[in-house]
């Protein structure tokens, strides 16, 4: 992971943010889906498809997230096995950071919006923080 990786850009973007930003992430596994045809299974045990879980997630400020690998040292403490994470940002509003009263809410869409598969307006990344774009 480069200085230049797309999640450092998205850290560096976040901090020069003219309000106070929480980064938002949700972390995924990927499995077969309910009765999956032949098409589907043979993707998934190619590495390129399968149904995204969402397992666990967590705000975080810009400033304490150091890179991705940190990130991701700290999530295999916290929980599951992912194999993509979801990252999005809440800006705060008059200098204020974003209140918890925010912040649930915003993560609480994002699970259901993995879960759904409608996950166009995050960044993804696969577990070594290569960005991926779900299909």
């Amino acid at each position: 992971m480069t200085q230049g990786s797309h999640f450092q850009q998205l850290l560096r973007a976040a901090a020069d943010q003219p309000e106070p930003q929480r980064l938002l992430f949700v972390f995924a596994g990927a499995g077969l889906p309910d009765h999956p045809t032949d098409q589907q299974r043979a993707r998934f045990l190619a590495g390129a498809g399968g149904a995204l879980t969402p397992l666990m997630c967590v705000d975080k400020a810009p400033a304490d997230v150091a890179d991705f690998d940190a990130l991701v040292a700290d999530s295999r403490r916290a929980g599951p096995p992912w194999q993509v994470m979801f990252a999005a940002g809440l800006s705060g509003f008059d200098g204020r950071p974003p209140t918890q009263s925010q912040i649930d809410p915003a993560l609480e869409k994002m699970v259901n919006a993995v879960r759904l598969g409608a996950v166009g307006a995050f960044a993804a990344y696969d577990a070594s923080g290569d960005p991926i774009q779900i299909r």
